[in-house]
């Protein structure tokens, strides 16, 4: 039962009564699994190009770019880098002075190559009164990893990713944030020389996002002869989802209010819905390299865009032909580039014809489209790309994570295992219609595939309410093509370590 406070609190929030009612609702009857048509693969759901459909690809994003047009990049930057450096947190914890397993001295060890390795050492002499070197030969190895952790030192610890320096240059080195200045420039610069980037932060962050690009916009414009227009969100409030104690009921903290937490990633579909653009790119923070490494990046961001827009252009040519009164062979046509080219299947499609063909056409094909990169599965953590069934009953590519499949079922199990590629967040989106105006992409989310997370608060267990993951379940009803990419094109940083790796030097 909701008091007085509650329904206060819900609407600071943005939260009616009936959506929490349906938020807990979902943790007394769970998600669903979802049923698979099969893993997707080469030749079943994921497109390999050769070079000459690379090249009509890229001519045809060239094209694309001369026109009016508005291009975004859209880079979820909120993360805490806090995950990145848990092995270090355990180090500097433990009770032992020395590294003792691979990781602390494989970090020591390359310490010296590292990016922020300068700042590192200046941090070291205000805090200790002697550089990294002296500190490591007396054996002083916490105290050095204290100063890259904590908020008196580099506070990297606490910083989101974004704002950590990964790459050295000649010039000084950069953060993964100015990497995608620099990516922006060179696969979504307009004809007129504009850049829009975008980048989700949390609210504590934006400050310093902001000041970082204020400090080397100017630097970057000049290199690459644009004008950037860089823009900033938060996940809004209004997306939290509140948690639960086991027993399903609300989770109240000790003031004796709800407790609401972030959805997820899966909350951006808002935000992204709010970037007026035709074309938006969707790239995760850490997945940056050096300038000498980004050629096979470029070349593949302007491909999958490149075969969007042409997709785009037949489906909205189609639909310009649905508004008349297009003949029988001219709807198999359609019913055809559907299922050869978008995936999208239904075993009663074929037998449809005429009105209730055409109503089928303009519901399928009037839909957002995205083109995704996908690598191939080297064992890296991820979602993979599956053909899955809709509530309407037809068959689509998804992308899925494991929390989505029965994995007590060995066939599924085994068909996520044995999955050949998987999803390196690599998303290049159209997000209007064929008359030009803007999808509400919020209806396009299947909310049946968020899914429950055990967490804790103040020793007391809660199950917590992830939303539909952005690149999952928020865009289930999009139309949606996979296209290899090669593994170049994927250099996450989940540990710092993954820093000292040739891709990252």
């Amino acid at each position: 039962m909701l008091n007085e406070k509650d329904l206060i609190q819900l609407q600071k929030k943005g939260i009616s009564p009936s959506q929490l009612k349906a938020q807990l609702a979902c943790f007394a009857k769970g998600f669903p699994y979802l049923k698979l048509e099969g893993a997707a693969s080469v030749g079943k759901g994921i497109v390999a190009t050769d070079e000459a459909s690379r090249n009509a690809a890229l001519q045809a994003w060239e094209n694309y770019l001369q026109g009016q047009h508005v291009i975004s990049k859209f880079v979820p930057a909120s993360g805490a880098a806090s995950r990145m450096f848990k092995d270090m947190f355990a180090f500097v914890d433990a009770a032992y002075d020395t590294p003792v397993t691979d990781f602390e001295k494989q970090f020591f060890a390359h310490l010296d190559t590292a990016a922020f390795s300068d700042d590192l050492d200046a941090a070291c002499q205000r805090l200790h009164g002697k550089d990294i070197e002296t500190l490591l030969a007396e054996g002083r190895h916490k105290d050095v990893a204290r100063a890259m952790l904590c908020a008196e030192g580099l506070n990297y610890g606490q910083l989101p990713k974004g704002l950590l320096k990964f790459h050295k240059y000649a010039d000084g080195a950069r953060t993964p944030a100015e990497e995608h200045l620099v990516e922006g420039a060179l696969y979504a610069r307009r004809n007129d020389g504009s850049v829009n980037i975008h980048f989700t932060v949390s609210p504590e962050h934006r400050p310093l996002f902001e000041a970082l690009v204020d400090r080397v916009k100017n630097k970057y414009e000049a290199m690459f002869n644009v004008r950037y227009n860089v823009s900033f969100s938060e996940q809004k409030a209004s997306t939290d989802t509140v948690a639960a104690n086991p027993d399903n009921t609300p989770f109240r903290n000790e003031d004796g209010s709800l407790l609401f937490r972030p959805g997820g990633h899966g909350a951006l579909i808002v935000n992204l819905n709010d970037i007026d653009s035709d074309i938006v790119f969707v790239k995760n923070i850490d997945n940056v390299v050096p300038d000498r490494l980004k050629a096979d990046t470029v070349v593949y961001k302007k491909v999958i865009a490149g075969m969007l827009v042409g997709l785009q252009s037949q489906a909205f040519s189609y639909l310009r032909q649905l508004e008349g009164s297009p003949t029988e062979a001219e709807m198999k046509e359609m019913l055809h580039f559907l299922e050869s080219k978008l995936c999208c299947f239904d075993a009663t499609a074929r037998t449809l014809e005429g009105p209730q063909l055409k109503a089928y056409l303009q519901k399928k094909l009037n839909r957002p489209m995205r083109v995704c990169g996908m690598v191939r599965n080297v064992g890296e953590p991820g979602g993979g790309p599956f053909l899955a069934y809709n509530a309407d009953g037809s068959v689509s590519l998804q992308i899925l994570e494991s929390s989505q499949i029965d994995m007590a079922d060995p066939a599924k199990k085994a068909m996520f295992e044995q999955g050949t590629h998987f999803n390196p967040v690599d998303l290049v989106c159209a997000l209007k219609d064929y008359r030009g105006q803007r999808f509400d992409l919020p209806r396009y989310v299947d909310p049946a595939t968020g899914f429950i997370s055990h967490k804790s608060k103040n020793g007391k267990e809660l199950k917590a309410l992830e939303l539909p993951g952005l690149w999952n379940g928020a865009m289930s009803d999009w139309n949606t093509v996979f296209v290899e990419v090669p593994l170049s094109t994927f250099n996450p940083v989940k540990t710092v370590n993954d820093l000292y790796r040739e891709q990252h030097q």
